[in-house]
């Protein structure tokens, strides 16, 4: 019975989503709790043959990439709020600073041996919306979190990534 699995034969079940790690520009990003969901929608042209207009055709038009949202607790590292002011600055003018505000992101999912198992590569990020640090609770007991969107211009999974080996 075929079960998906190449190198991993006896393994039926699929990778867990609470194990997995961003890189920006290569570099691992720490305390990543959450990673929004990869999405792209290809719009439906429709169309009609001229001869026959009692049917429909539809081929493929606009593709759209979702933004992608990363959360993380607040630590002292100021990558997120660096790579935002990028984009805009408090008390400046709108300019955007042409050579820094789009970077890439590698996300990658790993199994359970902590081996990246899918890896996908998102293209030409920056942030279009940036908190700083959730709601202030005296009566609440959670993890301060700051959270960075981000516009996507394009991401691909990285077909060349093997199946890990995890008999070992």
């Amino acid at each position: 019975m075929a079960n998906g699995f190449v190198v991993n034969a006896n393994r039926f079940d699929p990778y867990k989503n609470f194990k997995f790690r961003v890189l920006l520009e290569g570099r691992i990003v720490m305390g990543v709790s959450k990673v929004g969901a990869l999405k792209r929608s290809t719009e439906v042209v429709t169309y009609r043959s001229g001869g026959d207009n009692s049917i429909d055709f539809k081929s493929p038009g606009r593709t759209k990439y979702d933004d992608v949202t990363l959360e993380r607790g607040l630590t002292h590292d100021k990558e997120f709020e660096k790579w935002a002011a990028a984009v805009h600055t408090f008390g400046s003018d709108a300019a955007t600073d042409l050579r820094n505000y789009k970077k890439a992101l590698t996300v990658e999912m790993m199994n359970l041996r902590n081996q990246p198992a899918i890896r996908y590569f998102l293209h030409d990020c920056w942030p279009s919306s940036y908190t700083a640090m959730a709601d202030l609770s005296a009566s609440e007991n959670a993890v301060l979190i700051e959270n960075l969107t981000l516009s996507v211009g394009g991401w691909e999974r990285d077909f060349d990534l093997a199946e890990p080996d995890e008999s070992a």
